[in-house]
């Protein structure tokens, strides 16, 4: 079975809140809410593949020092294998701003269970609320 690599972050706001992004329609696991990342590319560590698809995806700024490993999903879906490092991060450059159709959302940690999120990311839920 094929194993991708995702770098993922949950960006922390001053108030404790999490920002959520929603699968645009035309990809897979359309209308699911996940931690914004994405594939770390052949060359690229997971910290720089989620420095490039910040700025890609957010239109935001951020720098490895304020890159904190947090925890990891490792899980097996029908065609692939996920691995995906959770990052949490707490300082960054410019606005948050959806550049690629997803809908984005700040929530509160005890609510991120209200959101269907894809099966890799349910389990990272608990360690996050427990670790803010």
């Amino acid at each position: 079975m094929k194993v991708v690599l995702v770098s993922a972050v949950a960006l922390i706001d001053t108030d404790g809140r999490v920002l959520l992004a929603q699968r645009p329609e035309g990809k897979s696991m359309a209308g699911l809410w996940e931690f914004p990342g994405g594939k770390v590319e052949a060359g690229e560590t997971p910290e720089v593949a989620l420095i490039r698809e910040l700025e890609e995806e957010l239109g935001i700024n951020t720098w490895q020092s304020c890159l904190a490993p947090l925890t990891f999903a490792s899980h097996s879906y029908d065609s692939f294998h996920l691995l995906m490092p959770l990052f949490a991060c707490r300082k960054w450059e410019g606005t948050p701003q959806s550049k690629e159709g997803q809908t984005l959302k700040w929530v509160r940690p005890n609510d991120l269970k209200a959101y269907p999120m894809p099966a890799a990311d349910v389990p990272l839920i608990p360690i996050l609320r427990d670790w803010l």
